[in-house]
């Protein structure tokens, strides 16, 4: 099953039952991009198209599981003439395994504006490089995106830096790229601190904000840039944030999120 496949199912009424299979898991749960993923999509389709994503912020409460029936609650907390806050969450053997609020906008007309004047520090992809999938070693998601890193080093290397980018794209190009794509990509990289750990051990995204720049117009193709900053980290906790760029240098979205560390 496939991306695309996997948010269609979001078409379908609450009450009809959702699932994935375990290529779309890291480690006992969903990979968190895909989660996060399909509950935008469940709340999109609350909304007119007027409305696009501003915000999102994703709490990952428990383990939810591959292959074992769950479905998606959406609550509109409010309405308004020019913005829509939504509740969604992930419900599986009656607990809330995650949860997200999403804040959808108009464009409204504005004589104030500022130009982000920031560049993408990577250098041009080399398709060729990406991180290969190993059965059993890799994270099971691996196997439908593509991560070719440029800064930083591999988990576990016991590297002196917490700096990690690179860039990313689905290994089968999604029928139209859309935020929520872009959402999952997004998650698709290694805690920052990953790298500095000596030897295997865990670590688990617990909350996780993003905001989108502007509605993307990507190509279906086309890689998506990452780089990301780790703020602190200290007592089992660490808080990165990440740049989102098109591969034409146009800062797409930023990320926060707080990372609970097991070394």
């Amino acid at each position: 099953m496939n991306f695309d496949q996997l948010l269609a199912q979001t078409a379908t009424d609450s009450a009809t039952p959702l699932t994935f299979p375990t290529s779309w898991c890291q480690g006992r749960t969903a990979f968190g991009g895909i989660s996060a993923a399909m509950l935008l999509a469940a709340a999109q389709r609350k909304v007119s198209h007027e409305f696009r994503l501003l915000s999102m912020s994703t709490n990952f409460i428990g383990p939810l599981l591959a292959d074992t029936d769950f479905h998606i609650e959406i609550e509109v907390l409010r309405q308004g003439k020019s913005s829509c806050q939504i509740l969604a969450r992930a419900i599986q053997q009656s607990q809330t395994c995650v949860m997200a609020q999403i804040c959808f906008a108009k464009h409204r007309p504005s004589d104030l504006s500022v130009e982000n004047n920031q560049q993408c520090d990577l250098r041009p992809v080399d398709p060729s490089f990406v991180i290969p999938y190993h059965s059993g070693v890799s994270p099971e998601f691996f196997q439908h995106i593509d991560l070719s890193p440029q800064q930083g080093a591999m988990p576990f290397t016991g590297a002196d830096t917490s700096h990690l980018g690179g860039w990313m794209k689905f290994k089968i190009p999604p029928t139209q790229f859309s935020v929520a794509h872009v959402l999952a990509l997004t998650d698709a990289w290694p805690p920052t601190m990953l790298q500095m750990f000596k030897q295997a051990a865990p670590a688990s995204s617990m909350s996780w904000y993003i905001e989108f720049l502007s509605e993307p117009q990507l190509e279906r193709t086309q890689w998506l840039g990452f780089e990301a900053i780790t703020h602190h980290s200290s007592d089992g906790y660490a808080i990165e944030d990440a740049k989102i760029w098109s591969e034409a240098g146009q800062l797409v979205a930023l990320s926060r999120q707080t990372v609970a560390i097991f070394a």
